[in-house]
Parts: C-alpha cells; structure tokens; sequence
C-alpha cells in the first residue's frame, strides 16, 4: 500500500477534508490532525473500519478506543447522559470542548462494541481542530481516532512522525501542521456523589486536576493496574515507549551508568543544579523547556523529543523528573509508562 500525505492548507483545506472523507466512506483510515496528538480515525459507526484500525496498529482489542465529534450537539449519537450528572457534563462540555478532554459516559447502541472493547462506556471529545472537525461534519459519522502510531510506541506529533510509523499500513495522511498541545487529552469519568459531582481523572493531560475542581470533587488519578483491563484509552502501564531502553530516576544518584555503554540525557529544563548534567558525559542532552522549565513548552516538545533521542542509536535515555503540577503530572505519567518497568 503507498501512503498519501496531503497537506492542509490553511487557507483552504476542503480538498484535504473531501479527500479523507472518501477514504473514511470506503471504510478506509486516515491520519487525522488534532491539537493533542494525530490520530487514527475510522468511522466510529462502522465496525468493519474499526477492526483495521486495531489491526493496523496492532493495538489489542482490549483497550478501547476514544470517538471524536464534531460538536457537543452530537453527544446524544454516541452517549446516553444520566440525569443526575446531566448538569455537570454539560458544564464539563461548555467549559473544556472543543479542547483535550475526553469524559467516559454510558454508550448508545449505536456505538459498536468493538470502540468500547465491550466496555459498557464510550470515551467521546470534542477536538479543537478545525480540520478534524471539518471531516466529521462532511463524513456525518463520528470517528474513532487512536494516536497515529503503532501500539504502544511514541504518539505523534507531526505528519512525518505518523509517516515513519505508518508507512505502507494507511492510505492517506493530513498535514495540518504540528500538535498545539503535544500531550493526549486528559480522560475522566463523572459520577454524582451524596452531595456534588464527583469525577475521577483515569489519564491525566492538559486540563489538570486543579482546572477540574470547580466543577466537583476530584479524585486523584491512579495508573491502571497490569492486573486489570482499562477502563479507558491509554491506561495501560507501559505505553509511549520508545525502542531504545529509557529509564526514569527521580533521584540522581539512583543513576548508575555501566561501563562503554553510551546514554542520553532527557532534561525538564537543563540547568545543573538540577543535579543530572554532571552526572555523566552524555552522548547528547535533549531539554524540554531549556533553561526557564515552562510546563506548556516541554508538553509541546515532549513526544518530538522523545521520538529525536530514540533515533540517535544510543544504549539507554536516562530521564529526569518533571515537577508533579499542571501538565507536569501528565508528562509524568508518559515518562513512567514509557521507562522500562523494573527501574
């Protein structure tokens, strides 16, 4: 199969748009950009394109998929809202969508078992994008859109990273430029408690636990468990890897170098008083945010420089620590599932 890229011209992207529409129609994939990460997308409706969709990225069926509309006023297509909790969604909704958020609700009928992985629940966001929301609002059918990469590797930011990922698997990619945010969306599930609404963040992303608050209780975010299936996208333990081995020591004298290997130093920011660039003699130092640690910088640059040290054929990426606050929590979570487990 050749892979097709075109690019979305910011001017005028209706041939791009009507271009993907025909591949999603023919029940076909196509690389979608949105402000988090690219995506995967399939009709959400179709069944038959959601299976290529595993297939393709040789995800396991467990692990469910997240759907994508084109506004808030599609909800009902894909998600049947409770009564008690009916006030605070749509509070959630009015606040964070479009946007990087993604609320777990009960499902319609309509929604085939297959995006839910059997779940009983169906992940469901409003993304930012104009070009996204432009190829649900032609193809008039949600669409189930995982990150544009293959299980459990780097997500990708940018249309050349989901063409060295996907090369040969898809028909057609859309070039509408680099990811505004660079972090996956922030996923929750809402109940109602005795008193408030209560909501349980189950991935952490751009919208923090802090910016939640207002709207209800908010329990702290747990990592999935090996033990147990996800409750939603992106639970699982170990994902976001990259193929050379990465470790993450949040203490610096925890970090034991082994003679002739060759590492790379993952930076927040840099500085050595952080106490890691005089560690060792790096083979290269990659920072997130270089000098001033600004969390919105590093979440735009965090996977493109994850994906840049995986290609320097180094033996290990040694990370430091990120500071646990805002979008720092979230990178935090990427670090530690993408970090060889036993470190």
């Amino acid at each position: 199969m050749i892979t097709e890229t075109e690019v979305a011209d910011f001017e005028d992207w209706g041939d791009a748009v009507q271009k993907a529409v025909g591949v999603l129609q023919a029940g076909g994939l196509v690389a979608l950009p949105t402000e988090t990460v690219y995506g995967l997308g399939a009709d959400a409706l179709n069944p038959e394109a959601v299976a290529k969709v595993f297939e393709v990225k040789e995800r396991p069926h467990f692990d469910p998929l997240i759907v994508h509309l084109s506004s808030v006023k599609d909800l009902s297509t894909v998600a049947v809202v409770p009564e008690e909790i009916k006030e605070v969604v749509e509070a959630l909704a009015k606040e964070f969508w479009p946007g990087p958020f993604t609320m777990v609700l009960p499902k319609t009928d309509a929604v085939p078992d297959l995006v839910t992985s059997g779940l009983p629940t169906v992940a469901v966001r409003v993304s930012a994008h104009e070009v996204m929301q432009d190829v649900i609002k032609e193809l008039g059918s949600p669409i189930a859109a995982p990150s544009a990469n293959r299980f459990g590797r780097i997500s990708p930011t940018s249309a050349a990273a989901v063409q060295e990922e996907l090369d040969g698997r898809i028909p057609l990619i859309i070039d509408g430029g680099a990811s505004r945010e660079g972090l996956e969306s922030t996923i929750i599930s809402v109940k109602m408690g005795e008193k408030r609404p209560e909501m349980t963040i189950l991935r952490p992303g751009p919208v923090s636990k802090e910016a939640l608050q207002k709207f209800g209780k908010v329990f702290k975010y747990k990592p999935a468990s090996a033990k147990n299936s996800p409750e939603a996208p992106g639970q699982l333990p170990s994902h976001y890897a990259p193929r050379t081995p990465l470790y993450l020591f949040e203490r610096p004298e925890d970090f034991k170098p082994e003679p002739g290997k060759r590492y790379a130093l993952l930076s927040y920011r840099g500085m050595e008083k952080d106490g890691y660039l005089d560690l060792h003699e790096w083979e290269t130092i990659g920072c997130l945010s270089s000098g001033t640690g600004k969390l919105a910088e590093g979440a735009v640059r965090f996977f493109y420089m994850l994906r840049y040290m995986d290609s320097l054929g180094v033996d290990a990426i040694i990370a430091e620590p990120i500071s646990e606050t805002g979008l720092g929590v979230a990178m935090m979570d990427r670090l530690r599932r993408a970090s060889v487990q036993d470190s």
